[in-house]
């Protein structure tokens, strides 16, 4: 199994190189899979790019990869469409969460006993250095993502993630942000059409240097979850050509089984999902989007 992690950069001319020493020093001691990194540089406008280049010629299976436009999600998506790899995963060049978390991500995926894996601040056993302001706002809207939504995973922001190769390529051709949604809606189409999610517990140290603008990238997170959620109402949002796991049956050769039942799937659940509830949480989420957010008297960003 081969393993490809994508770094995505935006004028992150001086935390690239430690972040790529960093994380080749693990990879080369601690990681037991066959792997290699990727430096995406999503339309730099400092010396990002030299020395990402600069990079890929000190450190073997170190590479880069440099598009004109702007978008952390548009630079994830590219990576990943263009590896070749088993396994894409992908991190933040600030590496506020623990490599540690890294291999127990990838092994979910590696075994096939999930289809994408998701490092969560917020699940049981995390460990978590941050501000107040950064803490509510990350709470607040994996809540009402799980108003709106009901999802199971519990923090869609997390800068760590990773997936199976031939499950995530269908979900890439449909989801459409290209910013700090992509994540979000990556993870909710996956979740709406059945696939597994894994989640594990990481210790995570806030940046604060991160060039995070929190209103602007709260405001365009309201208009995705709106947007996913009409999807959901008009039962659009099933993606085709994802691959599909089988029944499951007792692994005991004698068990004794009693009468079987249909069996339950998260992807049958979506489209029963309660609409009501779906379609009132939109309205609010567009609410807070355009008169809280935005601020009145004139249009969200």
């Amino acid at each position: 199994m081969t393993v490809d992690i994508a770094i995505p950069v935006y004028n992150e001319e001086r935390a690239l190189p430690g972040c790529i020493e960093t994380l080749w020093t693990y990879l080369s001691e601690r990681f037991p899979f066959a792997w290699e990194i990727t430096i995406v540089d999503n339309g730099s406008t400092d010396g990002t790019l030299l020395a990402a280049e600069g990079l890929a010629s000190a450190w073997p299976y170190v590479s880069v990869l440099h598009q004109d436009r702007k978008g952390k999600g548009l630079a994830v998506r590219t990576a990943w469409l263009a590896s070749t790899a088993d396994v894409v995963a992908y991190m933040d060049v600030d590496l506020s969460t623990g490599l540690d978390a890294l291999l127990p991500m990838v092994a979910s995926l590696v075994n096939g006993h999930a289809d994408i894996a998701v490092g969560s601040r917020l699940a049981s056993g995390a460990r978590v250095i941050r501000g107040v302001k950064r803490d509510i706002t990350s709470r607040g809207y994996n809540a009402l993502l799980r108003l709106v939504h009901g999802v199971r995973f519990t923090d869609a922001q997390c800068g760590f993630k990773a997936a199976r190769a031939e499950v995530v390529v269908p979900l890439l051709r449909r989801v459409r942000d290209n910013g700090w949604f992509f994540d979000t809606e990556l993870l909710l189409l996956a979740e709406l059409n059945g696939l597994r999610l894994h989640e594990v517990a990481v210790d995570w140290v806030d940046d604060v240097a991160s060039q995070v603008a929190i209103p602007r990238v709260a405001s365009g997170n309201l208009r995705g979850m709106l947007r996913l959620a009409r999807l959901r109402l008009l039962g659009a949002a099933t993606v085709s050509g994802l691959p599909q796991r089988p029944a499951p049956t007792a692994t005991h050769p004698d068990a004794v089984l009693g009468q079987a039942r249909r069996v339950t799937s998260r992807r049958r659940y979506a489209s029963r999902a309660p609409v009501h509830l779906a379609g009132a949480a939109a309205l609010v989420a567009y609410v807070i989007t355009r008169f809280v957010v935005a601020g009145p008297g004139r249009r969200a960003p």
